[in-house]
Parts: structure tokens; C-alpha cells; sequence
């Protein structure tokens, strides 16, 4: 007999997200589990620095807070709680969990996963973790425990896991590990599957959008949806968006299974409910990701605002006056930023920043003395002239970096809420060897190269999965050195025999949604439509070249385009945009969060007839329908391996 589907909740995307979820979600409707995931790249960094504070710490303290009032509720409702709050330090985390309830007199069973920290092996590492999968998470919950604390895990394992408990699954159940990764990375990241940082914000209510749950079966599908009443939507645009955030190419790699995001198939189930089927899974590479944070050096910065006229020659003698003052300095970065407007009706519209960071592996060469020989300039520099802060010392900042280890020499372990110490074996995997070469996806024959193909040397590693093996023809970048000219992107195709379209020039984002965000150093950019007929225009013209164009910041950096036609979505790599990573400071926007609206708002020729009306003055599009959203050609055929 066929179980019921799991339903599984998220309430936490972040360390520092909304503290009410977890009451939200365990009071808002059923439910079987609820997940919540506190660690990103920065955050490892930040509890590396608690920790050495105090070694008692290098968990995300918030969690505690929010079970004082939250752990009643979840045993009073019978409902588990699954997370990676537990950071540096998941026993610590797990003890303490212990001591609140019996605090606050609830009966719990508490467990936690262990073995991911790898920092010993690192020499000079501040932190050192692996990514580990849901294998543990599926003992703990087998053993019966009501709280599951883990450290660095994948992030979609904590719904894999879970999923797995709930159905019994094997680690050879591909396809159905591969649903449930899926549905994990959908729901791992709150409120962006539910209206949160959408590109189409302006057709919903977004202004408190609930948090994400999934209805998981025992095939492994999934109906993404929220709590009734809570705001926000659920729509195949917003399921999209976080499918196509922060992954690298069509494998998504994990260390329980890799899923196929090219096999991944979303249809309307109903008011804010998408179905999410088809997807299939291949074994896992034998290797883990270890993410590995350090302190890269001090930094400090000084932003000058400079107002009304000459804003240039404002800038040129600022950079002249402190050129003797930063000399010796390791790296000295100047930003000037024109968000002056001619003739302002106020101040601050009129005034521009000039952003001066400097790094140096020393803290006194960029420390109160260097910000102090700034402010001096005060009365005997540009007219106008003041700062945003005033002299500051300098600060540490991390870098991240990335390597591998061989899952079988990675001590995973389940401790159960008896104490028993459980080894997790590293299940079968596809070994070091290179992947086979990737068919065209189910419906959508493969599209004509629109240039030489650029061949990347390596698929980059997606920051919460362990690192790819070398890439297969079919992860090669779409058209680099080929495209259309640049303002000619609705022509058609050389050589089609078809009449050139009409055009209007207008922003990408009147036709196309984008999400982007960052793995390490690198930043990936999603970009979607809503329509058969919008997507092969994109797939045409959205080309590595033009790409780089629209984005002059990226040119020069290595740039890889996959394609996911069942998403009619473009999944653009750019590697080394971020430097060293979010915790260093490289850049304005140092996550890449907007580089995708960036994307967005640049200008050029589009088919008149792909616009809706509104878009054809320059007004962003309002998305399709979900039922729309169905293969770009023809119907797919059932993946082989799927059903109850």
C-alpha cells in the first residue's frame, strides 16, 4: 500500500530570516515535517568567528529562540523538525535543545549528524566543512527522533532525508531521491519560492509571502504550495526562479543522487499549487564538496559623496590627493557611482559616490590611519565635500574557497537520541569517471548551435553539491562568437529564408524573468519566459556574446550557458565575477543578487509580436498563466523508472 504524500514545510532560508515562521508555519496548517536552513557560505564564516570566541558556540542561536515558544507547538501537533541550524557545532546545538525542553517541560527526542567538519585537514582554514547528504538525516528520523540537527548538509537533504524516512527509499532509488532533491532546492530558500524576489512582484501580493511547503509522493513528484491564507504566490514562474537559483549546468550534483534539472516538468495543480514531476536521478559523483572559509586580510573603505557639477574632476582630485596615502597598500579598488541626475530637485538626487575599498594583509596599512588621512582632506578638497561615515578601523574578511574528498573517507554519522554513534556508508556512486553526454530534453529536439561553441574546461561545482567531474559535450556554452549583431536580437536566423520581424527596443525584463545569486567566487544568472514562442527567441538571441554585451562587467571571465528547455530557461556561469566571495567584499552587489535584474533592465530589439501590449511601450510583462507552461515542442514521454 501506497503511504500518503509527506508534507514538508521550510521556515527558514537563512540565518537571520523571519523569527515568526517557525510559529507561522506550525500553527497555518498540517504538516509532517518542518525544515530550516540557516547556512550559506558567509554564514559558515560568521560561526567560525563565534567560535573562536567560544568554543561552546558555531550554531545559529536564533533557532533556540524560536523553539522556546515553537517545540511545544511542533510536539503538540506531532510534527519533526529537521535542520542545519547546528552550523560548526550540531552537538552543541543538539545539547542545548535538550536542556530547553526540559525547560520548558516538552518531551523530545533530540538527534544530530556529525562528520562534516574537515577543518583539521585544512591547513590555515578557519572552517573546513563537507557537504554531506540526508542519509543521516533518514537514520535519525528512522530512530525516532523529533528534532534532527545537522551541520553542513546539502541544503535540499534536509527534504530528501526526510523523504526517504517517510517512504523507505533506497540510496538506489534514483529517481525518486532525484523528486525530492528537487523539491528540496525549491523549498530551501523560503519565501523566494513563494513571491519573494520575483521578477514579476508587481502582479501579486508579495508584501508578506507565506513560506513554502511541498506535497511529496512516493514516486518521488511534488506539489510545491503554502499554507491557505498566507500571502505571496505560488505560480510555474515563481517555482522556476528558485529552480534556476544558484545551480551550474544540467547536473545537479549531490552526494545522494544527481538530479537531471533538464528531466524537470512543472504543471498547474491548482490555485498556488505546481506539480513538479519527471524528474530523473543518476548516482552521485564519488566525491564530496568541502567548502573551506579563511581570513583572506583587513579591509576598510571611505565613500565620498560628491555633489552637483564637475563630478568627475570632483573624483579625479580625491583619487590625486590620497594616491601617496595608499601607496604600499595591497589592493585599493575606486568606484565611482553617477546616481547624480542633471538639474535634481533635491540634494541627494544630485550627488554622486565615490567608493574607495582597500584590502591589505596587514590591518595597520588600511586601518584608522588611512580612513583618518581622508577626512583630513575635508577643507582643502572638492566643494561640497563630506563622507557617509565617519574614520573606522579595519576589518577582517573572509575568503571562500572549494575543494574535494572522497565520500567514502568523510565520517558521516548519525548520533541517535540515545547516543549511539551510526556510520553512514557513502552510497554507490558513478565514480571519478566523465558523464555521458546528455540527450536533447523530452519534447525539445536539440537546437542548431547559433556559433562555435565555446568548450569550458570544467562544469563548475554547484556551491552546496560536491564538485563535477570534467565537462560532456552537452555542458558546452551556446554560442560564443555567433549571435545576432548587437540591436538586430529579432531579426531572423541567417539563412531561414524567413522576413525579418518587426522590433522594438525595450528591456529583457518586459519579456523575461532572471534570478541570480553566487557560488563562491562565481555567480550564476537564471533566465526564463513564459511562452513556446518567447523561449526560442531567447534561446536565439540570449548567446554567450550578447549576454556579455548587455553585462560589460563580464567580460573577460569565463561565461558557460546551459540550456533547460522544459523550464524554457537559459542558465548562465560567470566565473570569478565575486573574487574570493560574499564575505570579501569584491563587488557593489558582492552575493550577485541583482545581477539578474541587471540583466533585465538592459535594452534590445525584441519581436513586437512576443510583447504584450503593455510591453511594448517599455512596461514589464505580466507572466503566463501556469497552465501555459508546458514542453517548448511537443509532448514528453514518462521517464523511465518513475510511478508508484
Amino acid at each position: 500500500m501506497t503511504r500518503r504524500p509527506l508534507l514538508i514545510g521550510n521556515a527558514s532560508g537563512f540565518y537571520g530570516d523571519r523569527s515568526g515562521a517557525l510559529r507561522e508555519m506550525l500553527t497555518g496548517g498540517p504538516l509532517d515535517v518542518l525544515t530550516g536552513d540557516y547556512l550559506a557560505e558567509l554564514t559558515m564564516l560568521i560561526l567560525g568567528r563565534d567560535r573562536l570566541k567560544n568554543p561552546d558556540l558555531g550554531y545559529a542561536k536564533t533557532f533556540l529562540r524560536q523553539l522556546e515558544e515553537g517545540l511545544g507547538l511542533a510536539h503538540e501537533r506531532g510534527v519533526r523538525l529537521v535542520t542545519n541550524a547546528g552550523g560548526l557545532n550540531p552537538a552543541g546545538l543538539a545539547d542545548a535543545v535538550r536542556a530547553l525542553a526540559a525547560k520548558v517541560g516538552v518531551p523530545v527526542s533530540v538527534a544530530h549528524v556529525e562528520g562534516d567538519d574537515l577543518t583539521a585537514r585544512e591547513d590555515g582554514a578557519l572552517t573546513a566543512n563537507a557537504y554531506l547528504g540526508g542519509a543521516g538525516i533518514t537514520t535519525c528520523l528512522r530512530a525516532g527522533a523529533d528534532v534532527v540537527v545537522t551541520g553542513r548538509v546539502t541544503d535540499a537533504a534536509l527534504v530528501s532525508g526526510p523523504a526517504a524516512w517517510w517512504f523507505d527509499w533506497a540510496p538506489e532509488d534514483h529517481d525518486r531521491l532525484a523528486g525530492a532533491v528537487v523539491a528540496g532546492h525549491v523549498l530551501e530558500c523560503g519565501t523566494q519560492a513563494t513571491g519573494g524576489n520575483y521578477s514579476f512582484f508587481t502582479g501579486h501580493d508579495v508584501r508578506r509571502p507565506g513560506f513554502p511547503l511541498a506535497e511529496i509522493s512516493a514516486d518521488g513528484s511534488a506539489v510545491i504550495t503554502k499554507h491557505p491564507g498566507t500571502g505571496g504566490v505560488v505560480s510555474a514562474g515563481t517555482v522556476t526562479a528558485q529552480l534556476l537559483y544558484e545551480t551550474q549546468g544540467v547536473r545537479y550534483l549531490g552526494p545522494d543522487v544527481t538530479a537531471r534539472l533538464d528531466t524537470v516538468r512543472l504543471t498547474d495543480d491548482g490555485p498556488d499549487r505546481v506539480r513538479i514531476s519527471g524528474v530523473r536521478g543518476e548516482q552521485p559523483p564519488s566525491t564530496l564538496k568541502v567548502g573551506v572559509t579563511r581570513i583572506g586580510g583587513w579591509r576598510n573603505e571611505v565613500v565620498f559623496v560628491l555633489t552637483g557639477l564637475d563630478i568627475e574632476e570632483k573624483a579625479d582630485l580625491v583619487r590625486s590627493q590620497l594616491a601617496e596615502t595608499l601607496e604600499g597598500v595591497a589592493d585599493a579598488a575606486w568606484t565611482l557611482a553617477r546616481t547624480d541626475h542633471e538639474d535634481a530637485d533635491t540634494e541627494e538626487t544630485a550627488s554622486a559616490l565615490l567608493r574607495l575599498v582597500v584590502r591589505d594583509p596587514s590591518p595597520d596599512r588600511v586601518g584608522r590611519a588611512l580612513t583618518s588621512a581622508a577626512v583630513e582632506l575635508a577643507l582643502g578638497s572638492y566643494p561640497g565635500f563630506h563622507v557617509t561615515t565617519p574614520p573606522g578601523p579595519a576589518q577582517p574578511y573572509g575568503v571562500f574557497a572549494s575543494t574535494s574528498a572522497p565520500a567514502t573517507q568523510v565520517p558521516h554519522t548519525a548520533v541517535l537520541p540515545d547516543g549511539t554513534h551510526v556510520p553512514i556508508p557513502a552510497p554507490p556512486s558513478a565514480g571519478p569517471a566523465e558523464p555521458a553526454a546528455l540527450p536533447a530534453s523530452p519534447g525539445e529536439p536539440a537546437a542548431p548551435s547559433a556559433g562555435p561553441a565555446e568548450q569550458p574546461a570544467a562544469v563548475p561545482a554547484s556551491p552546496t553539491e560536491p564538485a563535477a567531474p570534467s565537462a560532456s559535450p552537452a555542458f558546452e556554452a551556446r554560442g560564443s562568437g555567433g549571435g545576432a549583431p548587437e540591436g538586430v536580437g529579432g531579426a531572423a536566423p541567417a539563412g531561414s529564408g524567413a522576413e525579418p520581424r518587426e522590433t522594438v527596443r525595450a528591456p529583457l525584463g518586459a519579456l523575461a524573468g532572471a534570478r541570480s545569486g553566487d557560488k563562491g567566487g562565481d555567480a550564476n544568472v537564471g533566465v526564463w519566459t513564459e511562452s513556446a514562442p518567447a523561449w526560442h527567441w531567447l534561446r536565439d538571441t540570449l548567446t554567450v556574446d550578447r549576454f556579455q554585451a548587455l553585462l560589460p562587467e563580464t567580460r573577460g571571465l569565463a561565461v558557460h550557458r546551459h540550456e533547460l528547455p522544459n523550464l524554457r530557461a537559459l542558465n548562465f556561469t560567470v566565473t570569478g565575477i565575486l573574487g574570493d566571495g560574499v564575505a570579501s567584499g569584491h563587488r557593489f552587489d558582492p552575493q550577485a543578487k541583482a545581477l539578474g535584474e541587471w540583466l533585465r533592465a538592459r535594452h534590445l530589439d525584441i519581436p513586437v509580436d512576443l510583447l504584450p501590449p503593455p510591453a511594448r511601450t517599455g512596461t514589464a510583462a505580466a507572466p503566463a498563466p501556469v497552465s501555459e507552461l508546458q514542453p517548448a515542442q511537443g509532448p514528453a514521454p514518462a521517464p523511465e523508472g518513475t510511478g508508484p
